[in-house]
């Protein structure tokens, strides 16, 4: 059974898709592979990026819950 052909949606090449392809379905593999490293390599916090991170969502939720449940009167 021969494999289907797609068209990239990157650079517009046909390619057959193959089962184990890296990256997404409608692109072909050179386009898809530098995308594949860069989703791999994440960079890391230090404390004072994540205490002020989680400060600025303690104050989203704080606000969220005042305007949601605050008594109109």
């Amino acid at each position: 059974m021969p494999f289907p052909i797609k068209t990239c949606i990157v650079c517009s090449e046909e390619f057959e898709l193959k089962p184990d392809k890296p990256g997404f379905a409608n692109r072909c593999p050179q386009c898809s592979t530098p995308e594949a490293m860069e989703t791999g390599g994440k960079r890391r916090m230090d404390a004072d990026e994540r205490k002020s991170i989680s400060e600025a969502n303690e104050a989203r939720r704080q606000a969220m819950r005042n305007l949601l449940y605050r008594k109109d009167s």
